[in-house]
């Protein structure tokens, strides 16, 4: 008997033995993993609560105070990254003027956004990936320009996150182009954002992920006590902003409300993220920003292009839109205090661990078709290659349609293939695969009739 029971116990262990994936991580992007520094990010997150107010309305001539001065530093940080880059980093400041509206705005301003632009080295691929933080901070009152208004997490946790995969991605070289910015007038209602993401839409920009850093270094919430470093939630639009009545007859025919672009960057996030960085689970929250409010990401899901807010699990009210002041024993304020760096550093690789992936990747793949000529119980995919730069391959992605992430990853070297499941009950994709096991972002299939 006691054999029979040992023998049962070996093979169920081989069996769940050989069924386990083996991760297989880019050596060069575990290094950068390794690389992202709290200390650093710490210093960011100090020189940005230095300037005592980064309000959009104060001052941008002064040297020492205000979002001039501010706006000024980050760009001087941008250009050391640059020295490091073999000439492939510009910076500047990108600047429009908008007119006082009286609510959020009281006098006209100069808006300004800092950025920084790593060039590709394929000359044929025209990608960009952008990663954004917003730099200016405010007070209870929006409009309140002179009081200190630290911003440590609202928004200095996202600016100090663009600011080290500044540093470290800008000393590699990517065949597709990476964005570093910090905008300004998120506070004013996402002007610094929209400014750009507009730009991006009328000079026919070819973005392919924004990955919008905003509250992203705060452990604990106020009310509930919660306190919790290892979890981070990206929020992901189901139903595109942009063009939704053109393309809602074919998400609802074909069932899509769950498989929109940016749901499948929240995806990938999720899958590289947990893949590089060590005791933390991406949490995907299926709505475009927390309840009723919105982000920067929203000005670029606006103009069409993929987008997802990165931010805390749990939020901490006390330390947010606040003056500085303490209130029955509590201290009240955005304040580098509260920051938990351990997590910030987590979040930051997170977020660069995503865009190395992303950058090193192949285009996705074209005219990816799903056969439906034929009622089959067998599904049948095909695609093309992007047009340039191959890979070794292709990932062939499959889920059950109640699941939330994909489930199964097949790889092939060729381009179709046939596969033994109804396309009844699964969703599929298909992503490109670089020598290295980088993987594009997912492109879902489109019915193909067969009819020419």
């Amino acid at each position: 008997m006691k054999k029979i029971i040992l023998i049962s116990f070996l093979l169920s262990l081989s069996q769940y033995l050989s069924s386990q994936t083996i991760i297989q991580k880019d050596p060069e992007i575990e290094d950068m993993v390794k690389a992202v520094n709290a200390d650093s990010l710490r210093f960011y997150i100090n020189s940005l609560v230095s300037f005592g107010t980064r309000n959009t309305l104060s001052s941008i001539s002064d040297k020492k105070h205000g979002i001039g001065a501010a706006r000024n530093w980050v760009l001087s940080e941008f250009k050391s990254f640059a020295a490091s880059s073999n000439g492939r980093m510009k910076t500047y400041i990108d600047s429009t003027r908008y007119e006082a509206d009286g609510k959020t705005l009281d006098t006209a301003i100069q808006l300004a956004n800092v950025v920084a632009v790593l060039q590709g080295t394929d000359p044929a691929d025209h990608r960009i990936f952008l990663i954004s933080g917003h730099l200016d901070s405010r007070r209870s009152n929006v409009m309140d320009r002179q009081g200190d208004a630290p911003g440590a997490n609202d928004d200095g946790s996202g600016c100090a996150a663009v600011l080290e995969c500044a540093r470290l991605l800008s000393r590699r070289s990517f065949p597709e182009t990476i964005i570093f910015v910090t905008v300004s007038g998120e506070e004013q209602g996402l002007l610094g954002a929209y400014f750009m993401a507009k730009k991006a839409r009328t000079e026919h920009w070819l973005i392919e992920a924004v990955l919008n850093n905003d509250i992203v270094g705060s452990n604990n919430s106020n009310q509930t006590g919660i306190i919790n470093n290892t979890e981070v939630r990206v929020f992901s639009e189901g139903l595109p902003y942009y063009d939704l009545e053109k393309k809602a007859m074919q998400i609802r025919e074909l069932g899509m409300e769950n498989d929109g672009r940016s749901r499948q960057l929240a995806r990938y996030v999720k899958e590289i993220g947990e893949r590089y960085v060590d005791n933390l689970k991406v949490v995907m929250v299926y709505r475009p920003d927390r309840f009723l409010r919105a982000g920067d990401h929203i000005s670029y899901l606006e103009n069409g292009f993929a987008a997802v807010r990165i931010t805390d699990m749990n939020e901490n009210y006390n330390h947010q839109h606040q003056d500085v002041r303490m209130e029955n024993g509590i201290q009240i304020g955005d304040l580098p205090e509260f920051v938990d760096f351990e997590y910030l550093r987590k979040n930051t690789a997170l977020n660069l661990s995503n865009l190395a992936n992303l950058a090193k990747a192949p285009p996705v793949p074209d005219s990816v078709k799903i056969e439906v000529k034929n009622l089959n119980n067998l599904t049948h995919l095909s695609w093309k290659p992007s047009g340039f730069r191959k890979g070794k391959g292709y990932y062939v992605m499959m889920r059950e349609t109640t699941a939330a992430f994909w489930q199964k990853k097949i790889f092939t070297n060729q381009e179709e293939i046939t596969l033994p499941y109804s396309k009844d009950n699964y969703f599929f994709a298909v992503q490109s695969v670089s020598e290295t096991g980088n993987e594009s972002l997912a492109v879902v299939p489109q019915p193909d009739n067969g009819r020419k």
